[in-house]
């Protein structure tokens, strides 16, 4: 129940929240650097945790919809309250986060402990006053978004206007404004008439960072479309198509399985577009459709290990990937704890290893490479000894500063960058 699902800083950074196959949120709040230790920059500390969705089942199909957590969006800051997006398979839902450190005492109809008070005896009228009182933190759901999808929700995706959201599942992409939650728009549908004629899957979707009429989605084909709410209210004819042509040379029955786009992520500028597919990470130029301006290999070494991972189910696995603040670093993960950094701008690249032998509280993490066949060195592993129960799938990036999270199945691990 504790295998984090999906990890997401907010938009100044100063909260980061995760969400848990048990249905629970822990959002962990950034400390206040001390002033009698200035160089320790702010570390991550639990703020709070709530259980934001309960495992259900449907009647009518006979199906338990389990509790898990797959995406949680945050809303930028309008208030003294934070305001995030958490979604299970089926149920979208709006949670809001506020402090209370001050309560109300001295009522006229009931005493402190909230029991009433016999009206014979009051006899004079009391001003209630605020008293200071212990901080609290607080999570109410103010909307619950239910009864929109027939299969498993995937994505969610914050517009810029902020008053809409979209949420994607296998075929379908809805469009739903905060204050509405009875009723939501279909505005991409790709059900054949025919389910047997069915080719292809939603696999991501998400909004431009700044145009509020353009979004994309990508499939289990290794495509990705672009559409423009603008051209017609069902987007199922979209603007642009990317897609590259598969090398023949590299064909196999594995193909169509590892070209599968997992995640789908715009950069931060709005002029490009990463998705991570099993093997690679690729950043596209929006002004380019018929191929990705760079291709950076994760784990190459796995492509003489396709078969057994077909067999172990690893080949299905989903792992996201995140730019830094500046769009010019990504990440993205690996098994055995492996996560991957490529520098857009200098061609190189990193593999880091989220452990708990390796990862002391200030240590600093060692580069890890991986031997392919012939002899090994000292400080390399090989392939064979990987492993694969060990992934991570999700990461985040804060969005100003060199911190980023990385979660290692129910470990939550926090590095950043070396401070002189």
């Amino acid at each position: 129940a504790d295998i984090i699902s999906t990890v997401e800083f907010n938009h100044t950074g100063e909260l980061l929240a995760t969400g848990d196959k048990g249905g629970r949120v822990v959002i962990f709040q950034r400390e206040q650097e001390s002033k009698n230790q200035p160089h320790r920059r702010g570390e991550y500390n639990v703020y709070s945790t709530f259980q934001s969705h309960e495992p259900e089942f449907d009647y009518l199909k006979s199906l338990e919809i389990e509790e898990k957590i797959n995406k949680i969006r945050w809303l930028p800051q309008q208030n003294a309250a934070y305001f995030l997006l958490s979604t299970n398979d089926k149920t979208v839902k709006l949670w809001k986060v506020s402090e209370r450190d001050k309560r109300p005492e001295g009522y006229n109809l009931k005493d402190e402990d909230g029991r009433l008070r016999d009206p014979s005896m009051i006899t004079m009228l009391r001003v209630p006053v605020l008293r200071p009182m212990d901080l609290m933190v607080e999570a109410t759901p103010r909307r619950v978004f239910a009864n929109a999808h027939t299969y498993h929700i995937n994505s969610i995706s914050v517009n810029s206007d902020y008053e809409t959201y979209m949420s994607a599942d296998d075929l379908r992409i809805n469009l739903w404004n905060f204050e509405i939650t009875n009723q939501s728009f279909n505005i991409v549908d790709i059900k054949p008439a025919n389910m047997e004629e069915l080719t292809e899957v939603i696999t991501a979707a998400e909004f431009h960072p700044h145009e509020c009429n353009t979004f994309v989605y990508s499939s289990s084909k290794g495509t990705i479309r672009l559409c423009d709410m603008r051209t017609a209210a069902l987007c199922d004819r979209h603007a642009k198509f990317f897609e590259e042509p598969e090398d023949p040379s590299n064909r196999s029955f594995f193909s169509e399985i590892i070209s599968s786009i997992s995640d789908v992520k715009f950069s931060h500028s709005g002029r490009y577009i990463m998705t991570r597919d099993y093997l690679t990470v690729k950043v596209w130029d929006l002004n380019m459709e018929n191929r990705p301006i760079e291709t950076y290999q994760v784990h190459d070494y796995l492509r003489s290990k396709l078969c057994s991972l077909y067999e172990n189910d690893c080949i299905f696995d989903k792992f996201e990937c995140v730019w830094n603040g500046s769009d010019s670093v990504i990440m993205t993960g690996s098994y055995n704890n492996f996560f991957r950094m490529f520098d857009r701008n200098t061609k190189r690249d990193v593999t880091l290893e989220a452990s708990r032998e390796n990862s002391k509280p200030r240590a600093i993490l060692k580069p890890r490479k991986v031997c392919v066949g012939g002899k090994r060195r000292k400080d390399e592993i090989s392939v064979d000894s990987l492993d694969f129960s060990k992934k991570i799938l999700h990461t985040a990036w804060h969005p100003s500063e060199n911190i980023i999270a990385v979660a290692a199945t129910n470990n939550l691990y926090i590095f950043q960058d070396k401070v002189n």
